[in-house]
């Protein structure tokens, strides 16, 4: 049977996250309602990077089975599809893939972005954490390097989680600043759950002089999630691309 890759694009806000849950209004289930409808069959869909609440994507992918596309009607579907979705999910592209491929665990790296904003700005409420206070920008990158030194990380994975390890590789992590924004940015081979936010939340405790870049890496080595600052708001987060 062939396999698809769906890629789709959405804006977090309005959604209880990624995956399909009970009652809540998710990414998966307003796709699979559409595709219910469109091809008249039950699809389930196994989603790449599960993304929480409120979390935005520019890149994110599901795969599917459970029908038959000619490769000459995926343009007319993805068009259809997107006619049915809400106006904050958009399908980019319908492609078929080789037979066994995982839209989750062929994936080789994802990379994410974090916004903060400085100065009160109607246009970034939607996308970032207003984050107005003073930030030393070389205890940042200092912080943000020391996170390339480690593959374990414990202590920013939220409880609850069904993870067999805390293992992950980082291939960059650095920041950038740009008139009123000031952005994480995290590639890494996978993430945990609420792994970015607690690395921003406690790296901000680092730019802010709450927090020593010695205890930054004592947080770290402890594995002790108590000790790591997970406050900061789904909607500055955004999956950038899944790079399979």
């Amino acid at each position: 049977m062939s396999r698809y890759f769906i890629e789709v694009s959405y804006k977090g806000t309005n959604f209880a996250g990624f995956q399909k849950q009970n009652n809540a209004h998710t990414i998966q289930s307003e796709i699979e309602q559409a595709l219910k409808i469109y091809f008249r069959k039950e699809i389930e869909l196994t989603g790449s990077s599960r993304t929480d609440a409120g979390v935005h994507a520019l890149q994110n992918f599901f795969h599917f089975d459970e029908i038959e596309i000619p490769k000459e009607s995926f343009e007319k579907s993805v068009y259809h599809l997107n006619a049915m979705i809400s106006a904050d999910v958009v399908i980019k592209g319908i492609d078929l893939k080789q037979e066994g491929a995982h839209s989750r665990f062929d994936a080789k790296s994802r990379r994410y972005l974090y916004t903060i904003y400085q100065h009160k700005d109607p246009f970034l409420m939607d996308k970032g954490y207003y984050f107005p206070y003073p930030l030393n920008m070389e205890k940042l990158a200092e912080a943000s390097e020391i996170i390339k030194e480690t593959n374990y990380f414990e202590a920013f994975s939220k409880k609850n989680t069904q993870v067999l390890n805390f293992n992950c590789t980082i291939f960059e992590s650095f920041w950038l600043q740009s008139n009123n924004e000031i952005q994480y940015h995290v590639c890494g081979s996978r993430f945990l759950r609420g792994m970015v936010r607690g690395l921003v939340g406690t790296m901000l405790r680092v730019g802010t002089e709450k927090t020593s870049i010695a205890n930054f890496k004592k947080i770290i080595e402890s594995g002790d999630v108590s000790q790591v600052d997970f406050s900061t708001p789904a909607r500055g987060l955004m999956l950038v691309s899944v790079n399979y």
